[in-house]
């Protein structure tokens, strides 16, 4: 059977008392960007440390190209990585950045290492900064130098850790953008850590959730988002009702519920609630209410035109739709463990 590009088997790290990961298995198809994604302290930076050789796992090993590469150092594993702190020269400008790694390559002539700088400085559209210094430049220019650099050497996979969390909000999804376009140009497999959830699925191909030092679900964006395995998975991806009835743990996306002011008298689906806020949020408009049956906390994301349409006030009674087609079932365990939390 054919291994895939990178592989982590059976990983185990622990710090002193604490596990950062018990048990971790990955797998990464050659050309794939993959999201590791959780919350902090869950254990995905030390996964990528431990792909990168900067840690060694207690238990496990780490396969690249089908060899077993744990007991090899960082410098043998031909990976670039990119760190939320950008690590450039202060004192070098953007061209003797790029060149500081290249001008290593003694296989590469003089001519080449110019030739290699020029390419990847234009590929993030900053060659007409070349002279300028780190300082000269805004965090996102600084970020795409970082990258440029880290793609120079051309590795044979690329890390990021965390790469666009020190940046605003609209650099950052202008600057996400921009890393996947490179990555599909380049067909470099990639590894993004990440907490933040909409990088991941705009970005990856596969996402990775992690949670208390195990992976909860690995799949595609629409996978994990559609079908989300866990209620842990549900809640930290997007926003998901979870609701108890007869001792089963419920899950229904807030896009998948309606609101009308009557129910059909034979339809289950129809549950009577009160309106408790209302949120434009542009687009859309997310009502909170709660469910009369069992008090539970409800959350619906409609149209704005719609909402205004339907003349909603807060502490008003309606009845909230929730569509079976559109529910997830919970095992047990969950339920238990969201009833001792």
């Amino acid at each position: 059977m054919k291994m895939a590009f990178l592989s982590v088997k059976n990983i185990v790290k622990k710090f002193e008392t604490q596990t950062a990961l018990n048990n971790v298995n990955v797998e990464i198809e050659k050309g794939e960007l993959v999201s590791i994604l959780g919350p902090s302290g869950c254990g995905k930076t030390t996964l990528l440390r431990i792909i990168a050789g900067l840690e060694t796992p207690d238990m496990g090993q780490v396969f690249i190209d089908g060899k077993d590469c744990t007991p090899l150092p960082p410098s043998k594993r031909n990976f670039g990585i990119v760190f939320q702190s950008y690590a450039l020269f202060p004192h070098m400008t953007v061209e003797q950045n790029l060149m500081f790694g290249l001008n290593q390559q003694k296989q590469l002539r003089k001519d080449e290492r110019k030739e290699r700088t020029r390419e990847m400085l234009e590929m993030v559209d900053l060659y007409d900064h070349r002279k300028k210094y780190p300082s000269q430049l805004s965090g996102g220019q600084q970020q795409r130098i970082a990258l440029a650099r880290a793609l120079s050497l051309k590795p044979a996979f690329l890390l990021l850790d965390e790469p666009l969390s020190a940046l605003d909000a609209k650099v950052r999804i202008k600057l996400r953008a921009e890393i996947r376009r490179i990555q599909k140009k380049l067909g470099i497999t990639t590894i993004l850590v990440t907490h933040d959830q909409e990088e991941a699925l705009t970005m990856a191909d596969k996402i990775v959730v992690m949670n208390n030092a195990v992976i909860e679900q690995v799949g595609t964006p629409k996978e994990i988002y559609n079908m989300p395995k866990t209620a842990f998975t549900a809640n930290f991806i997007g926003t998901m009702n979870l609701y108890q009835q007869d001792r089963i743990l419920w899950g229904v996306r807030p896009e998948a519920i309606g609101i009308t002011r009557t129910a059909r008298a034979s339809d289950q689906a129809y549950h009577k609630g009160m309106v408790e806020e209302i949120e434009f949020r542009g687009a859309l408009t997310r009502v909170y209410g709660r469910l009369k049956e069992n008090q539970e906390v409800i959350c619906a994301d409609m149209d704005s035109r719609q909402a205004e349409n339907l003349l909603l006030k807060e502490k008003e009674e309606v009845f909230f739709y929730i569509p079976q087609s559109g529910t997830i079932c919970y095992p047990s365990r969950e339920a238990a463990e969201r009833n001792t939390a």
